[in-house]
Parts: C-alpha cells; sequence; structure tokens
C-alpha cells in the first residue's frame, strides 16, 4: 500500500485526444439497454478488490490507499509510470485504479476541469486519429454507444475554461491494455471499475494531469 509520501510522489498523469464532439450518432440506449449493457461488462457477483476474468496484475485492481494530507476529495490523478489512476476521497484515503495510456506522445500535461460526464456515450474519432489509424474512417460519423464503443460505458470529459480538450478517462473494451501504453490519447480503465468510480465523480472536479517525466512509479 503507497504511504502519505509515495502517493503525492506518484500522482502524475497522462490523458490525450479520442473524441471529437459532445453530441455524434442519433441513437442513446434506454434506461434498460444501459443495465442490461453494465450487467454484460461486470462479472458475476463482481467483487472489485478480487474479481479478474481479464487477466490483470493483482496491483491493478481497485485498492484504497493512503493519500497526503492537503489532496483536494474528488480530484483526480494519475500515475503514467505506474499506470494508477487515484480519486482522492476524504479522511485521507483514494482510490486507486489499473489505467492504460496513451502510446507515443500523444499526451497533454496541465490541470483540466470535468465538465461533462456521460454513462455508455457515442464516440467520434478525431482527424488526426483517422489519419493515423485509416480503419477509424468508418465510423467518421460516429459509433453507437455499447460495449464494442471505444469509450466503452462511461467517459469523464476534460475542459480547460469551457474550452473541450478532447481529453477523456473513459472504460475500453480491450481491459488487457490496462498497464500499458495503448490508447491513442485517452486514460483507459476496464469497464466495471470505471462504473465502480463514475458515479463518485462531480462535475467540476479537477483532473490533474503531469508530464510524465514527474513520474514515480508507485509501490504496489
Amino acid at each position: 500500500m503507497l504511504t502519505r509520501r509515495h502517493f503525492i510522489q506518484t500522482t502524475t498523469a497522462l490523458f490525450s485526444a479520442t473524441v471529437a464532439n459532445p453530441v455524434f450518432a442519433d441513437n442513446w440506449p434506454t434506461e434498460a439497454q444501459k443495465a442490461e449493457w453494465d450487467a454484460q461488462v461486470s462479472p458475476p457477483g463482481f467483487d472489485p478488490a478480487t474479481s479478474n476474468p481479464w487477466g490483470l496484475h493483482p496491483r491493478f485492481l481497485p485498492q484504497r490507499v493512503d493519500a497526503k494530507d492537503g489532496l483536494v476529495p474528488g480530484d483526480i490523478h494519475v500515475d503514467a509510470v505506474a499506470r494508477y489512476l487515484y480519486h482522492i476521497e476524504e479522511g485521507g484515503t483514494a482510490m486507486r485504479y489499473g489505467v492504460a495510456i496513451a502510446r507515443g506522445n500523444l499526451y497533454e500535461p496541465g490541470v483540466y476541469n470535468i465538465k461533462r460526464k456521460v454513462r455508455w456515450p457515442h464516440w467520434t474519432p478525431t482527424q488526426n486519429m483517422i489519419e493515423r489509424d485509416p480503419v477509424n474512417a468508418q465510423w467518421a460519423d460516429g459509433m453507437e454507444p455499447g460495449p464494442e464503443n471505444a469509450l466503452g460505458s462511461r467517459a469523464l470529459y476534460l475542459y480547460v475554461g469551457d474550452r473541450d480538450t478532447y481529453l477523456r478517462i473513459h472504460g475500453t473494451p480491450y481491459p488487457r491494455s490496462i498497464g500499458g501504453r495503448a490508447s491513442s490519447g485517452c486514460v483507459r480503465m476496464v469497464m466495471a471499475h470505471i462504473n465502480e468510480l463514475y458515479p463518485n465523480v462531480e462535475i467540476g472536479s479537477t483532473a490533474h494531469l503531469y508530464s510524465a517525466e514527474d513520474s514515480v512509479t508507485a509501490r504496489s
């Protein structure tokens, strides 16, 4: 478990662009469909601390850890080296989750506000994403929500002021990528994990994005 000293040393983040616009394709799932999909992406008898049908390294399973004094409850920090996302809680603790980060140099350090969050979002690739991966052109007009959607079951949208940066924290249909550098920019989480995190993240919370050079590998 992280000590208070270790946690602040490892609060570094990588996020980058995934989606292009706040509204994409026309179809939105019903509440019944969302509930069905939630059940589909969560293992039977799901226990965040132990359920692991994805074959993740155990350190990437959700765990409550100590947080440094003075960190703001509700804020999010991501360690770009250890591949951890921390959600700060009241009382000096944080929930830690394993993540996948951007491949190559597709990240933008900074401080961002979470100004939008969506359950079972649409996804539209940016033009840069299409140029890097032409297969994405088939979704140029948007990909409908669902378990195969690139943003998965939940998405948190990062802004600077009123400007959408196109940076996202989101679920992924590729859970085996957790712990690696796999995405075209965004931070990926196991869908069952971000489903647990999502209701605890308030609109207006801050996401701290630090450069990879400032990261220190966390102790598990």
